[in-house]
């Protein structure tokens, strides 16, 4: 069994871990932390949970977690870099749910999340944890950044294109749309019911934090910089992501279907769906899968359609994901759940 500790629990993206790691025949869940919240009941912040666990919240202490193989941090950005150096020195490995190693420029990093890294010397060290990209590296990993949500849909979606040089590198757009959970569960006046519904907006236009991390990766696949607009949007939805990937094609004669196919024919979480499809967000409510159309409207354009649940292959099922690789199992195990709908 894998020993596993959850910090940060309360939130959705920790309680959908939990959801999961609760039925996954490998794991055993040794300690669930909370800051605020220690001696409550799981079950008094995820009623789903009842009759499964009777796991109560404690403080987040190295000491416990040193005592796990494995320790996922699914906490505000900023709080991980404290614990990992001594968790790992402590031979726990750990997943990162937040956004404390994705990228590789400290630098960088630093401007978009407005810190101080507290241990750059392992950001380089930590792999980026999509498996369809970096399966063998995460197998060995100490450290994995679990991808965002957004970037996980936005890299999916264009990987084939930009890992063949089919696409115009310097305009490539992004319009991607998440429901209201993606904001987290602390109360905000503009994730409120009240705000959100019988409403649509963007945020982020002039530049959002998982831009830099979208174009990290699309610059390894492609071997160069990539130059993206990237323009997220709220809708009235609880969960769930819809992308839509604009490119300009540079071969009119590519067979865009059968490279998709041919690209993700081995990925359990990757569905190409057949031609002319328009894929919805109920259809991966509560799946780690993220399903992709892709279009041609004109022999010079590519539009790509990818959906996915932002709770799930977008952090949580991403992350379980990882673990498997991590500690060698197939990567489907815990994971085999059917969308739910409506």
């Amino acid at each position: 069994m894998i020993s596993v500790g959850v910090v940060g629990a309360t939130g959705y993206a920790g309680g959908e871990l939990l959801r999961l790691l609760l039925r996954h025949p490998r794991v055993e869940i040794a300690t669930i932390t909370s800051r605020g919240h220690a001696g409550a009941a799981l079950t008094d912040w995820f009623p789903n949970l009842r009759g499964e666990t009777d796991l109560r919240f404690s403080e987040p202490q190295v000491e416990n977690l040193a005592d796990c193989d494995l320790a996922f941090f699914a906490t505000p950005n900023g709080t991980a870099m404290q614990m990992v150096p001594q968790l790992l020195a402590a031979g726990t490995r750990v997943i990162d749910l937040g956004a404390d190693f994705r990228i590789k420029d400290v630098k960088v990093w630093s401007q978009w999340y407005g810190l101080e890294h507290a241990c750059p010397e392992l950001v380089e060290e930590a792999v980026y944890g999509l498996p369809e990209v970096n399966r063998q590296a995460i197998r060995a990993a100490r450290l994995v950044a679990n991808p965002g949500c957004y970037p996980t849909a936005v890299q999916l979606g264009f990987l084939p294109l930009v890992e063949q040089g089919l696409v115009d590198l310097d305009h490539l757009v992004a319009d991607a749309k998440s429901g209201a959970s993606g904001a987290g569960r602390q109360p905000k006046q503009n994730t409120m019911l009240t705000e959100v519904a019988e409403s649509f907006r963007a945020y982020g236009a002039s530049g959002h934090r998982h831009l830099p991390e979208i174009q990290q990766g699309l610059a390894r696949a492609a071997g160069r910089p990539v130059e993206l607009t990237f323009v997220p949007h709220l809708i009235p939805i609880i969960r769930g992501i819809h992308a839509t990937l604009y490119g300009r094609l540079l071969d009119s004669e590519v067979d865009l279907q059968a490279l998709y196919e041919k690209r993700f024919r081995d990925e359990a979480f990757v569905d190409v769906m057949p031609p002319g499809s328009h894929p919805e967000t109920r259809t991966v409510r509560g799946i780690n899968v993220c399903r992709i159309a892709v279009h041609r409207p004109d022999p010079g354009r590519v539009v790509v359609l990818v959906v996915e649940d932002n709770l799930v292959k977008g952090a949580a099922g991403q992350a379980v994901q990882n673990m498997n690789l991590m500690f060698g199992l197939n990567e489907r195990v815990g994971l085999a759940d059917i969308a739910v709908i409506p």
